[in-house]
């Protein structure tokens, strides 16, 4: 097996595409970060100027670069370990399926709904800290376009009491049906309701204006005309005073695995012009339109807006 003491990250990143051409996990040796870090100061222990040391940190970063996952690392000497990285199988993606309109890219049946984005530290977490900016236990009529399982509801039933969430009413959107059915099963309950529907004709379904919008990787989609439904939203389907979540994905998902980057047709990495074109235009308006805006996270871009007040706070 390949040992890297002193070699560049240049030089391992090289070893690392080229070994990729033709196999499906890739093996090298490397210094233990555990080991050769006092846990006590913190700091790196200089066993040989031989080695370099680098963290596991980076090692996933490379993995994930790479599409690949990291394996659990194997001793093989007091100060070495054995990493091995293996190829993510990306035909799995759901971002693959051209059968958008046969199939149901988003149905229950599809690749896209083995996801689990609340088990995913990097979209759960901005997440949350979006919906207590909000306030989300004030709020008493909340809208979610593309709803799909409805798993951002299930969040918010996670941080408000079990009181106060029965109070809250509900509102899914989602052109597939198999999943609002699925999402109906998961909340049965008389203050839920869930449309299959086209966001585009959101008219159509008499809704009531809501105190929280939120949409996660929606608005975007092809088939949504993106500028006229997120102005549309703003000043037809928000109460004054209200606030809004929007989720921009700037990742995309290889089976169940999330890699980091927005991904451009036309580039074989990860391109993220359009994407920040479309956040600043949403926060650009909602600016203008009196609303305090902030941008958080990193897979998942969540612009939360909320209503400034007239006392200026």
């Amino acid at each position: 097996m390949k040992k890297f003491t002193n070699e560049s990250m240049y030089e391992i990143m090289e070893y690392f595409e080229n070994s990729l051409l033709d196999k499906n996990i890739v093996s090298f040796e490397v210094l233990n970060p555990d080991i050769c870090v006092d846990k006590y100061s913190g700091t790196t222990i200089n066993l040989d100027k031989e080695y370099i040391y680098r963290s596991y940190k980076s090692w996933t970063d490379l993995a994930e670069l790479m599409f690949c996952k990291m394996l659990t690392p194997i001793i093989t000497s007091k100060y070495i370990v054995a990493l091995n990285f293996k190829k993510i199988d990306v035909e799995t993606s759901f971002h693959k399926d051209e059968n958008d309109s046969k199939h149901e890219k988003y149905g229950i049946q599809s690749e896209f709904s083995k996801i689990n984005k609340n088990e995913e530290p990097a979209f759960l977490f901005p997440y949350k800290k979006a919906l207590i900016h909000t306030k989300v236990y004030e709020k008493r009529q909340i809208l979610n376009l593309g709803v799909n399982k409805a798993d951002e509801f299930e969040t918010i039933k996670q941080i408000v009491y079990p009181e106060v969430f029965k109070d809250i009413n509900f509102v899914g959107v989602d052109y597939s049906k198999s999943v609002i059915e699925e999402a109906k099963q998961r909340f049965p309950e008389d203050n839920f309701s869930f449309f299959a529907h086209d966001i585009n004709k959101l008219d159509e379904l008499n809704l009531k204006k809501s105190d929280l919008i939120i949409s996660i990787s929606t608005l975007q989609s092809s088939s949504i005309n993106f500028k006229l439904v997120f102005m549309s939203l703003i000043q037809n389907y928000l109460k004054e005073g209200g606030s809004i979540i929007l989720g921009f994905p700037n990742c995309r998902w290889m089976g169940s695995d999330i890699i980091y980057g927005a991904k451009n047709p036309t580039y074989n990495y990860s391109e993220q012009s359009l994407l920040y074109k479309d956040v600043y235009f949403c926060k650009k308006y909602l600016q203008q339109k009196k609303f305090k805006v902030t941008l958080t996270g990193k897979n998942y871009l969540f612009l939360t807006a909320t209503a400034i007040k007239k006392n200026g706070k």
